[in-house]
This record gives C-alpha cells, sequence and structure tokens, in this order.
C-alpha cells in the first residue's frame, strides 16, 4: 500500500520496539507482578476485579445498572496513523463488550514523540480512535496527553450493563460449545507487515479484521445459554482459553482444524513471521496445554500468536449455538466458527486436538 508520510517523518513501526498486543507482558511476568493484588480489600459492589484475569472490571452501581470500566493502549503495529487510531480504539473497546457491556463513552490515551511526528501524523490517529467511536455508538470525552518516546495510543473505555447480564471469563460449563468471532493470525501478519512481506489483500483482511467492532458482546450476554465470554488479544488463542479453563476449573477441547485463521497467515509463519510475543505465550502457560503428536512448531505460534483486537471466545449451552452463531452472522462476523467444547478435568488445561 502507499503512504503519504510528512517530509522528514518515520513511519510509525519504526518508531517502536513492538506494535499492538504483542507489546504485553507475558502472562507469567504479569502474575508476578499483580501476586499482593489478592490481599487487597475487595468492595462488595466490585462484581469483577482482578481474580480471574477478565477483561474488564465491574462495579455494581443499583439494581439495575453496573459500570464496566477498562483501559488498553499499546504502540503502532501499522504506518497509516488512522488505521493505527481505529484498531487501538477498536481493541480498547472490545473488552467492554467482551463482558456484555454497552459502551458509554472513552477517554484517550496518548503518549507521542513531539519530536518525531507532525501535529499532523498525531492528529489522524486521533481521528481513527474518534471515528470508531463514533461507530461505537459513543464520544471521547476527554483525555490525557505526554510527549513520550515512542507513539502510543489507547483508550479508557466505559460501559453499563444488567448486574445480571454480566459475562465473565469464568463461567464456562463442561459440555457448553466454544465459538470464536474473528479469524487468528493478526500477529503474524502485523509481523510480516513490518517485513514488507504482506500483501495488500493481506493488509486489507488484517484492518478489516483488527477495526470490526466485537458489537454482539451485549445481545450475546442477553442469551440465557451463554455462560461465559472473553476476547482473544495479547495472550493468544492458548493464553485466553486457559484462563477460561482456570476460572471454569475445567478442560477446554479445541479443534484446531475448525479454527478460523486469515487467508496468508500459513504461508507467512513458513516463512519465518512468528512474533517473540508467541514464544513468551508458550514459555508462560504451555506446560497447562496438551498438543497431538507431530503438532508442527508454527501451528503452535499460531496458538499462541498475539491477537490485536481479536474475537469473541463464547462458551455457551448447545441449546444456544444457533442463536449465537445467528447474532454473529447477523453483525457481519462471516468467519464465527465453531471451534471445540468444555470438558470436566482434574486441572484446567487447553487440550489441541
Amino acid at each position: 500500500m502507499t503512504l503519504d508520510i510528512p517530509a522528514g517523518e518515520e513511519r510509525l513501526t519504526k518508531l517502536a520496539h513492538g506494535g499492538g498486543c504483542g507489546c504485553k507482558i507475558a502472562p507469567g511476568v504479569l502474575s508476578e507482578l499483580l501476586g499482593n493484588a489478592a490481599d487487597l480489600p475487595i468492595p462488595e459492589d466490585l462484581l469483577v476485579g482482578t481474580a480471574t484475569s477478565d477483561d474488564a472490571a465491574v462495579y455494581q452501581l443499583n439494581d439495575d445498572q453496573a459500570l464496566v470500566a477498562t483501559t488498553d493502549f499499546f504502540m503502532p503495529m501499522v504506518d497509516d496513523p488512522f488505521h493505527f487510531g481505529q484498531i487501538a480504539a477498536t481493541n480498547a473497546l472490545s473488552d467492554v463488550y467482551a463482558m456484555g457491556g454497552r459502551p458509554i463513552m472513552a477517554l484517550a490515551l496518548v503518549g507521542m514523540p513531539l519530536g518525531a511526528l507532525s501535529t499532523q501524523t498525531i492528529g489522524r490517529i486521533l481521528d481513527g480512535g474518534r471515528a470508531t467511536c463514533a461507530a461505537a455508538g459513543i464520544p471521547v470525552a476527554g483525555g490525557h496527553s505526554i510527549d513520550a518516546v515512542e507513539p502510543i495510543y489507547g483508550l479508557v473505555a466505559l460501559g453499563v450493563i444488567h448486574p445480571d447480564q454480566v459475562r465473565r471469563n469464568a463461567g464456562a460449563q463442561p459440555g457448553d460449545v466454544l465459538v470464536l468471532g474473528k479469524p487468528l493470525g493478526s500477529g503474524v501478519m502485523s509481523g510480516a507487515f513490518g517485513k514488507g512481506l504482506l500483501s495488500d489483500g493481506g493488509y486489507a483482511q488484517l484492518i478489516d479484521t483488527m477495526t470490526r467492532l466485537n458489537t454482539p458482546g451485549p445481545a450475546l450476554a442477553a442469551l440465557e445459554g451463554v455462560h461465559a465470554m472473553t476476547d482473544v488479544t495479547g495472550f493468544g488463542l492458548g493464553g485466553h482459553g486457559m484462563e477460561m479453563a482456570r476460572g471454569a476449573g475445567c478442560a477446554l477441547h479445541i479443534d484446531w482444524d475448525a479454527v478460523p485463521v486469515m487467508d496468508e497467515v500459513r504461508a507467512l509463519l513458513d516463512q519465518g513471521c512468528a512474533t517473540g510475543a508467541s514464544g513468551r505465550n508458550w514459555a508462560s502457560y504451555g506446560h497447562d496445554v496438551v498438543l497431538p503428536e507431530r503438532f508442527a512448531q508454527t501451528e503452535r505460534s499460531l496458538l499462541t500468536d498475539p491477537q490485536t483486537s481479536g474475537g469473541l471466545l463464547v462458551s455457551c449451552a448447545r441449546s444456544a449455538l444457533d442463536d449465537v452463531l445467528a447474532l454473529f452472522a447477523d453483525q457481519g462476523f462471516a468467519h464465527a466458527s465453531v471451534i471445540g467444547e468444555v470438558a470436566e478435568a482434574a486441572t484446567p488445561r487447553v487440550v489441541i486436538r
């Protein structure tokens, strides 16, 4: 793709040491950093905190309303400033949708190297974020900005939900069916973009996937048979699947051939486009994942590939499956697929079959 870069400016990706959700601290390290959080007092009205590594905090306001609060920000994985803003905003709002919440407003988090980027470029990043929020029907109502060494953008995202409809990552039940809303591979494709290996068609699919708001979340949460939801982001399908398995005390059995994958991903993996974050993810939770014999290294890299603005992972009763798939289809999620099931297990784990 062609890009109009102001004279004297570097490409956005050249100003950052990492990009997208691949910047996330590895789950094992994060667990150490948050180790003392469980010792803090928990208010009675805090319905969801840090206990199960869920997507957002939820605080009950009254009998009919709870506040969903989250924040997310990262460095660019693409060079187009408008696309970067869109992706970062979509990713931040996803955590509200993943709890079943309806976004109500956002605050911008902005860190920019003012000596390296023009106000024109920074303005386009903010425009992208505002456009995504407008598509979600909410305002960017404020925020905070600093002069930073690397470009950073994201949102504080706030939403509302009825307390009875909060869907955590910890509610999966044995016998449930697993549905994934978006195809995997954004980490691989972002890495390929940085190496100049991604085609124009691949880039278009990548942007379409990463800027697609996870709007089915609230309607899914209203379905009685939907027991758990999360979004697949920086820890990959394996990591966010493990969070769901641990929360439920169950095993997630994933039919690997049924998992949707973006078109060019496997060819790019064969060209060495696996991310460093994929390896860090495996080191953190690989001991809890059961792989089939002769499972290729490239496939393992895809299982742990950090997704930026990834899809919803839904655990639902089989009786609710048709309604779940219809909701995804009605809102344009053509790749939404049944990828496995939840089973009883003495030890929580993800089993690839």
